[in-house]
């Protein structure tokens, strides 16, 4: 192949896979600060201002390491918390930053322990629930932490569940426990302690039943769940009962989020992820504002934050060709004041993402987006398989960078929800059960055959790129399919699926009959697994690598690609190896990630004659 070609890009790297200018906008529980998550010298930090004026804005945090991606306010409005490893090792410490004083302290000042905030209430200021894996690696303990005086006090020692749900006192009230077939059972708290089961799930329907929460008087709770129908519906649990009222269902596409309101407990809105992100009101008035609100923008709505009195919510509007753009907007008044977009150098830069489907060849119909370069004359085009992780994941319609990169370097990008994706219904997921390298695999191969079949894709000039579960796919596509790829990209892929079961993170334990279902058992069918995995099939591996590890990564360690790095060299055919020592389970640094781009697209552009900007741009 060519050596691509080098051009003075349309949209730098530095503009695509730079930081944010703002981020993740949230309203504190009283109504007065805004917060958000922005550059500060370089670094994502945590910034506040008050929530009446753009002016005030400050940084409150001064990280300078791997950044802050994510904060909740505490309830008390004086505070907020974030979560923050080392080197990506993901034994997460919470973190309380002072809004008056931007004083920060460590809460849970554990060495090797993860830590999880279970629940907090906006009514109740002082106190939140925080789960700790200190006794016991496999499990977290649950305590009650006062979060003006850093006091951490044990409320329950954890009997095996891997979740929890507080009612409106924060009592715990329900717990998902694991069943050894895989399924799982929520069970109900009495006053005296004891636990009781309440609606028990076949494994089919484990991953998609997850309890949200209580009614104001704690009689009913708030499930969603896919049990006795395929897609996951929302409904209410009567607890005494166990009687159920639906609440909110679609036939095809699985309830995805839930808005509740603070003080009554009871829910506002339902979304469903089809396509396109379609909200449902769930009551009159918030019909007034969903409806209010879409004059506004032409993008798919998110309410990301709402007040303790649900007077005032910062809303986002996504768009798959745009930045994002968010806006506080005041529910009495009907007005919505514009506050930012994430990422505005990319606005009128960016290529239509088109929703596609197609059928696979057992005749599941299996759903997609396409991205097309622009400018582009009508022929079958160089084409990247950008696969997704997880595998329980989907992509949806929304601003992902690495598409864009794509399309603008003259790529035709092909995004697949193959089998076992999640947000279709548990029939699609469970088809991917035990389907690593098998169905999953050939989903994949089937969508490069349709974007052939309709000249748009050239055959003789396809890559694959994924990571997590997708970097898995790439190293798949190279082993088992090396005709159809011209060249393959893994980030942080397992290249052995038996040693990646058997070096899962501790507090996965519970769930580890539920993986062992869905993916395989390394204890009762070695040899299965080893057919599926790339590493076993080294030897039938022809086209060119690039294989991508973060060196702290605790889900798919790093001698998941040492190993397969080290059998590609023995047989003579040496991949490019990038191992990032400050990283984990992918990228975080913005140098990190402008060394890989950089390197990804020369190597796609070696191999499929794409264009490229110089690494030293």
């Amino acid at each position: 192949m060519g050596a691509g070609n080098v051009i003075p890009s349309v949209i730098p790297r530095a503009d695509l896979f730079g930081n944010p200018e703002h981020t993740t906008p949230s309203i504190s529980p009283d109504g007065r600060w805004l917060a958000w998550v922005a550059p500060h010298e370089g670094v994502l930090n945590l910034w506040v201002r008050p929530v009446d004026t753009d002016d005030d804005a400050r940084p409150l945090t001064a990280d300078r390491d791997r950044g802050i991606r994510e904060c909740t306010w505490a309830p008390d409005s004086d505070h907020l918390l974030y979560p923050r490893d080392q080197g990506g090792d993901e034994n997460s410490h919470l973190y309380a930053v002072s809004v008056a004083s931007g004083d920060v302290r460590d809460l849970t000042p554990f060495d090797g322990v993860k830590a999880v905030v279970i629940a907090q209430d906006l009514q109740i200021t002082e106190r939140v629930l925080v789960g700790l894996n200190k006794a016991n690696p496999h499990l977290h303990d649950v305590y009650e932490l006062h979060v003006a005086t850093g006091e951490l006090v044990k409320v329950l020692d954890n009997p095996g569940f891997l979740g929890f749900v507080a009612d409106s006192q924060l009592n715990l009230r329900a717990g998902v426990r694991p069943n050894q077939d895989g399924g799982r059972t929520i069970m109900v708290r009495e006053a005296g302690g004891e636990w009781r089961p309440v609606l028990t799930v076949d494994p089919i329907d484990a991953l998609s039943t997850v309890p949200l929460g209580f009614d104001g008087d704690g009689l009913r709770l708030l499930v969603m769940t896919s049990a006795d129908v395929n897609a996951t519906r929302l409904v209410w649990i009567d607890v005494d009962s166990g009687e159920h009222e639906v609440v909110a269902e679609d036939p095809t596409y699985d309830v995805e989020s839930v808005l509740t309101d603070a003080a009554t407990k009871l829910p506002l809105m339902a979304s469903f992820q089809r396509d396109r992100l379609h909200t449902q009101a769930l009551d009159p008035e918030i019909k007034r504002d969903l409806d209010t609100l879409a004059a506004l923008d032409d993008g798919d709505l998110h309410v990301v934050s709402a007040d303790r009195a649900n007077a005032t919510w910062v809303v986002s509007y996504i768009h798959a060709d745009g930045p994002t753009a968010s806006y506080v907007y005041d529910r009495a008044t009907g007005r919505a004041r514009f506050l930012f977009h994430d990422h505005p150098r990319l606005a009128g830069r960016l290529q239509e993402v088109k929703p596609f489907r197609f059928t696979a060849r057992d005749g599941l119909e299996v759903h997609g987006y396409l991205t097309f370069p622009a400018g582009i004359p009508e022929k079958p085009l160089p084409t990247v398989l950008l696969v997704h992780g997880g595998p329980g994941a989907r992509d949806t319609w929304r601003l992902n960078p690495e598409v864009q990169w794509l399309a603008d370097r003259g790529y035709l990008c092909i995004q697949v929800n193959f089998r076992g994706s999640t947000g279709y219904g548990k029939a699609f997921t469970a088809a991917g059960n035990r389907e690593w390298g098998g169905k999953m695999h050939t989903d994949l191969l089937d969508a490069i055959a349709f974007a052939v079949e309709s000249g748009y894709a050239d055959p003789d000039r396809i890559g694959i790129y994924g990571a997590s579960y997708g970097g898995y796919a790439a190293l798949a596509g190279a082993a088992f399919s090396p005709g159809v790829f011209r060249c393959a990209i893994s980030l942080c892929g397992p290249s052995n699926i038996e040693t990646l079961l058997r070096a899962i993170p501790p507090y996965w334990t519970p769930m580890i009959a539920e993986m062992y279902r869905t993916v395989g058992n390394p204890d009762t069918e070695p040899d299965r697994l080893r057919k599926r995995s790339p590493f076993w099939h080294v030897n039938d591996i022809t086209i060119p690598l690039l294989i991508v590890q973060g060196a702290n990564d605790p889900r798919v360690p790093q001698a998941e690609s040492d190993q397969i790095v080290a059998a590609l060299r023995g047989k003579g055919l040496p991949p490019e190896y990038l191992l990032f020592d400050d990283e984990g389970h992918g990228l975080a640094r913005p140098g990190n990630r402008m060394r890989f781009y950089a390197r990804a697209e020369r190597f796609l552009a070696e191999h499929l004659d794409g264009q490229y900007e110089p690494e030293s741009a």
